[in-house]
């Protein structure tokens, strides 16, 4: 099912959806009558790759979730009803495996903005825990770079066990118990990771950062399209494509 679900949703990106609908259309134009429907097949999946690839659609998509919660302060966390933060829990990413490289080069940009912001926030509740997680090396990589910042060994849980979110969340849950913790992942994501935890009764105190879709003055780049934004594009609809799933299986 985890594969099977990896697969479908990779399909649905605008990429490999625009060139299905292209390489479609093509065929028959090229080998069948049916001139009317190849046209509009790659006419659909030319518009769908190029729009994707524009700076306003790809933030069109994303602020959408990037702005559901604000950003972490240490003032918000400070509530004299709520007993002190005891764990700060950074949910995986992407990661380069290979051991030839600086360890500050096997956590991909995302991932290492998520670990900057958890190691702020860790300065400023000491005696926290970091629970670093990450499926295919994300874990390790994560404890490898905390670790080579300063981290002691003794304030870090590494979790390498879960594949996705739903599994981080059920494996954060047999560490955390009631204990209250800082949820730190990219502003996209935390919606839909958000929701997964609450789904298992804990409360997280969310921390998105890595916001990728900035309130700036557009700019000349910005009239052309670019496979930066392309990437930013696929990023949200993979988000709210895992928000669907989530809620049609009423996990969210």
């Amino acid at each position: 099912m985890f594969l099977l679900k990896k697969l479908i949703s990779r399909l649905l990106f605008p990429m490999p959806l625009s060139l299905e609908l292209i390489f479609v259309g093509l065929y028959l134009l090229w080998f069948t009558r049916r001139q009317r429907a190849g046209k509009v097949l790659v006419t659909i999946g030319a518009l769908l790759l190029t729009g994707a690839s524009y700076f306003f659609v790809a933030n069109g998509l994303i602020r959408p979730l990037e702005h559901r919660y604000p950003p972490f302060t240490v003032a918000s966390g400070a509530d004299a009803s709520r007993p002190a933060v005891r764990f700060i829990v950074v949910l995986g990413a992407r990661a380069n495996r290979d051991p030839a490289v600086p360890i500050s080069s096997r956590v991909s940009g995302d991932l290492m903005v998520r670990l900057v912001e958890a190691l702020r926030l860790h300065r400023e509740f000491p005696g926290s825990t970091l629970i670093l997680s990450g499926y295919n090396g994300s874990a390790e990589a994560l404890t490898g770079v905390a670790e080579a910042l300063g981290v002691s060994p003794q304030e870090i849980i590494p979790t390498p066990e879960p594949r996705d979110t739903e599994e981080e969340a059920r494996r954060v849950a047999q560490i955390v118990d009631r204990s209250p913790f800082i949820l730190v992942t990219s502003a996209t994501h935390m919606p839909r990771a958000l929701g997964l935890f609450r789904k298992l009764g804990m409360d997280p105190l969310p921390a998105p950062t890595d916001y990728l879709a900035p309130r700036t003055p557009l700019g000349f780049d910005d009239a052309f399209p670019s496979p930066f934004n392309l990437h930013e594009s696929e990023g949200a609809i993979y988000e709210y494509l895992g928000l669907a799933w989530a809620k049609l299986r009423r996990k969210i």
